[in-house]
C-alpha cells in the first residue's frame, strides 16, 4: 500500500496532521510566498490567472488562513456574525439567509459564524459578547425593534453592523427590510375581491418593527376594501405549528365566521391550513389564505393557499453586502434595501 493512500492533499504535502500554510501553496504552485499572500487577498497587481490557480490549490488543500495571526497583523478577524433569533427557523428562514450570506462572502477573505438567541433570553447578550472580545469585524442582526438597544449600543462603539428589519430610533443605519405594509395590504385586496370579508391574521410579535409595518398595512387594507378583523391575538408567528394550529382550530370552531387569512410566514399557514381542514373546510372553496413564503413550497402542499414570495436568500445577500460596505466606511444611508412584493427592489438612500 502506498503511504499517501487514505491520506488528505494537505497531509500528502505539508506532513501528516499538520495545517498547510502559504508555504505549503508556494510549493504547490511553484509561485514566492508573497505572491501567493497578495494572490489570496484578490491584490490588484496579480493577474487573474494566477489568483484562480492559488485558490484552486488552496481548496484543495483545504488551506485557510490563521485567524489569530490575522488579528495579530491586521487587527482584524475576517469574521462575520449573523445574530438570530431562533425563531426564525421556525419560520423557515435561517437556511436561506446562510446561503445568501454565504454568496457574497465566498469571494472574500471573511467567514460567518452564526449566533443564535432564544426569545425568552436576553438579546444584548450576544451582541455585548462580540463587543467584548472583539470576535467579528461586522454584526448582521435579525428581529428588530422599534427602539433597538442592540443598535444604539453597536453604534456608541462603532462596528459596523447591519439589520434584517428597520428601526423608528432616528438612527441612519444599513438594513434589507421587507415591506410588510404593502404585502399585508395587498393580502386584503386578493382576499376581497374573492369576496372575503372576515379577516383574521397571523402576525409578528408586537415587539419586533415589522408587526407595526404588517399591522398598518392590515388595516389600510381593511378601510379601503371594506373587510372586517377577526381576532387572532393569541399566537404569533413566534408561536410553534402546534400552538398556532390549536389557535387556528378555536377560531374557526368559534361562533364568528372566519373567511380570509394573512399569514406571515409559510409554516404558519401550514399549521393554519391543517386546522382548517380537520373540521372539514376547504381552502379555496370554504375560506382563502395569503401567505408570505420564502421558497415555492406551498404551492406543491397546499395549492390553493395564493402566495407571496419573500426572497430571503437575496435578503442574506444583500445583508452580506451591505455589510461589508460599512467595513469598508461606505455611509449608512447608501447600505439600504427593501425588497417589494412583487419582487423588485428598492434603495430609499
Amino acid at each position: 500500500m502506498n503511504d499517501d493512500e487514505g491520506c488528505s492533499a494537505s497531509e500528502q504535502w505539508s506532513g501528516a496532521g499538520e495545517r498547510p500554510t502559504l508555504k505549503t501553496i508556494a510549493f504547490m504552485t511553484g509561485l514566492g510566498v508573497t505572491t501567493v499572500s497578495r494572490a489570496l487577498k484578490d491584490a490588484p497587481d496579480i493577474s487573474q490567472e494566477t489568483k484562480e490557480r492559488v485558490r484552486l490549490v488552496a481548496s484543495q488543500i483545504g488551506y485557510y488562513p490563521n485567524r489569530a495571526g490575522v488579528r495579530l497583523r491586521t487587527g482584524k478577524t475576517n469574521v462575520i456574525s449573523l445574530i438570530l433569533n431562533l425563531s426564525e427557523e421556525l419560520m423557515g428562514l435561517t437556511t436561506h439567509i446562510v446561503y445568501g450570506i454565504s454568496e457574497i462572502l465566498a469571494n472574500t477573505s471573511y467567514h460567518l459564524i452564526v449566533t443564535p438567541y432564544s426569545a425568552d433570553r436576553d438579546p444584548m447578550t450576544p451582541v455585548r459578547y462580540i463587543l467584548d472580545t472583539g470576535s467579528a469585524d461586522g454584526v448582521i442582526l435579525s428581529s428588530t425593534e422599534p427602539d433597538d438597544a442592540r443598535i444604539r449600543l453597536l453604534t456608541e462603539r462603532n462596528l459596523p453592523f447591519v439589520t434584517h428589519g428597520r428601526t423608528d430610533m432616528g438612527i441612519a443605519h444599513p438594513f434589507h427590510d421587507f415591506d410588510n405594509d404593502s404585502y399585508a395590504y395587498e393580502a386584503v385586496r386578493r382576499l376581497t375581491a374573492n369576496g372575503r370579508k372576515r379577516i383574521a391574521i397571523l402576525e409578528p410579535m408586537p415587539r419586533y418593527t415589522y408587526h407595526r409595518h404588517m399591522r398598518s398595512g392590515f388595516a389600510r387594507g381593511l378601510r379601503d376594501f371594506g373587510a372586517e378583523a377577526a381576532p387572532f391575538s393569541d399566537v404569533y408567528l413566534d408561536n410553534s405549528m402546534n400552538q398556532i394550529h390549536k389557535a387556528a382550530l378555536e377560531l374557526f370552531s368559534g361562533k364568528g365566521r372566519v373567511d380570509g387569512f394573512i399569514a406571515g410566514s409559510s409554516a404558519g399557514a401550514v399549521a393554519i391550513a391543517s386546522a382548517a381542514e380537520a373540521l372539514g373546510l376547504k381552502i379555496g372553496e370554504d375560506l382563502d389564505m395569503v401567505s408570505k413564503q420564502p421558497a415555492d413550497l406551498l404551492r406543491y402542499m397546499h395549492p390553493g393557499i395564493m402566495t407571496v414570495n419573500e426572497d430571503i436568500r437575496l435578503a442574506g445577500r444583500e445583508l452580506a453586502k451591505a455589510v461589508l460596505g460599512r467595513i469598508e466606511g461606505v455611509p449608512p444611508e447608501r447600505l439600504q434595501s427593501i425588497s417589494m412584493p412583487d419582487g423588485s427592489l428598492v434603495y430609499p438612500g
